[in-house]
C-alpha cells in the first residue's frame, strides 16, 4: 500500500498564492523523517523547515507541489468557496501521485463533506481518503507535505517582497505591516496586482474605507 499526505500553506493571506503539496512516503522513510524532526510546519522555525525540505524530497517516493495564484482564488472562491477549491487541487495531486491511501489535512469541521468533495473530483480513481482536522500534527506524511508547501510559499513571498522593494510582512490580514502596505498599493505604490486577493474581506474593507475617505474629502 502506498500512502500520501497532502496539506496546504497560505490559505488565509490576502497577498500571495496558496500552495498545496502532496508527499508519498514508504514506511521506512516515514519513520526516519519523523526521527529527523519532521512535524507540522507551523511548529518549526524557518531554518528548520528549509533544512528538512530537501531531505523530504530525497526520501519521498514521489511528491507534487501546486501553486494556486490569487487570481484563481478570487475567481473560484466567489462561486464555490475556498474549501471546494482546496478539494479540487488536492484531488489533482492525488491523481498525479496515485497512492492507495491519502491522508489530508481537511479545513473546517465537516471532514466528511470535504472528503466527498475530493472524491467527486477524482474521476473514479480507486483511493482511500482519510480527511482529518490537524492531520499535520498526527501523521508524518501530512507533516512532510506541510513543510514542502510552506517552504515553497515562503519563497514566493520573499520574491514578492524583493520585487516590491518593501517589507509587507507575512501577507496575512492580521499583520499590521501587510495592512499598511495594501493602503500604499491602493495609493499607487507599484506592486503586481495579480498577487493580491481582491475579493478578500480585508481588501474590500480597505477599498470601502478609501471610498468613504475620498467622498469626505470631496464634500469638504
Amino acid at each position: 500500500m502506498t500512502t500520501a499526505g497532502v496539506d496546504e500553506a497560505g490559505r488565509g493571506p490576502v497577498i500571495g498564492p496558496m500552495v498545496i503539496a502532496g508527499v508519498v512516503l514508504g514506511a521506512r522513510a516515514a519513520k526516519e523523517l519523523r526521527k529527523r524532526g519532521v512535524k507540522d510546519s507551523k511548529l518549526l522555525p524557518p531554518a528548520e523547515r528549509e533544512r528538512l525540505e530537501p531531505l523530504i524530497k530525497e526520501m519521498a517516493e514521489a511528491y507534487a507541489i501546486k501553486v494556486v495564484e490569487p487570481r484563481r482564488i478570487d475567481e473560484v472562491v466567489s462561486r464555490k468557496g475556498l474549501n471546494l477549491l482546496e478539494a479540487e487541487v488536492m484531488a489533482d495531486i492525488v491523481r498525479e501521485l496515485g497512492p492507495s491511501l491519502v491522508i489530508v489535512d481537511a479545513p473546517g469541521r465537516n471532514t466528511s463533506k470535504f472528503k466527498e468533495a475530493m472524491r467527486s473530483r477524482l474521476g473514479g480513481l480507486s483511493v482511500r481518503i482519510r480527511a482529518e482536522n490537524r492531520a499535520d500534527r498526527r501523521f508524518v506524511h501530512v507533516a512532510a507535505a506541510s513543510i514542502l508547501a510552506k517552504v515553497e510559499r515562503d519563497r514566493r513571498i520573499a520574491e514578492l517582497r524583493e520585487r516590491a522593494g518593501y517589507d509587507f510582512g507575512s501577507g496575512y490580514p492580521g499583520d499590521q505591516k501587510t495592512k499598511e502596505f495594501l493602503l500604499k498599493v491602493l495609493g499607487g505604490y507599484p506592486f503586481p496586482k495579480d498577487q493580491i486577493r481582491w475579493k478578500w474581506a480585508t481588501m474590500q474593507n480597505l477599498l470601502d474605507e478609501r471610498r468613504r475617505t475620498s467622498l469626505t474629502d470631496f464634500l469638504e
